[in-house]
């Protein structure tokens, strides 16, 4: 019974995407079982739900035609984005995915405090990385939420 009840819900998640219920698209977590259940990714142009707890968006440019209203905030963290350069070499093209993210992982380290903010949200409750890149499996949110979640489990 439990396991009919498992593969219903990977089939569901795998139908929906990003790991996270109510999301579009599809994302490698997905694809591999693994599904967190502190740190969400959504786009910003997804409805927020009320189980999305404390919502941040995490792109340095705020998403094209999103009011302040519809993206339903917590806090825009632009600080943690990916640095232009970055951002326009990568220009999310999938062949350049697995060096953006040893790139912006390097980034990462390096902004240590704001990504420290982020794994204690996430120790006290659900964290939904808010993105606007049409790509819900290549994008700097899924970096940031696999960086957070390390700290977590390595606490």
């Amino acid at each position: 019974m439990f396991r009919r009840a498992l593969r219903f819900f990977e089939h569901r998640l795998e139908k929906r995407g990003t790991g996270n219920p109510g999301s579009g698209g599809r994302d490698e977590d997905v694809r591999t079982g693994l599904v967190s259940a502190r740190v969400w990714i959504r786009r910003a142009y997804d409805p927020p739900t009320r189980n999305d707890g404390y919502r941040v968006l995490v792109d340095r440019i705020w998403p094209r035609g999103v009011s302040k209203d519809e993206a339903a905030l917590d806090e825009w963290v632009r600080d943690i984005a990916p640095s232009d350069e970055l951002r326009q070499w990568f220009g999310h093209d999938e062949k350049r995915w697995d060096a953006f993210r040893r790139r912006y992982r390097r980034e990462l380290a390096h902004d240590d405090d704001r990504v420290s903010a982020l794994v204690d949200h996430a120790k006290r409750h659900r964290v939904t990385l808010v993105f606007g890149a049409h790509d819900a499996a290549h994008n700097n949110a899924v970096v940031l939420r696999d960086v957070i979640e390390e700290r977590l489990h390595a606490a």
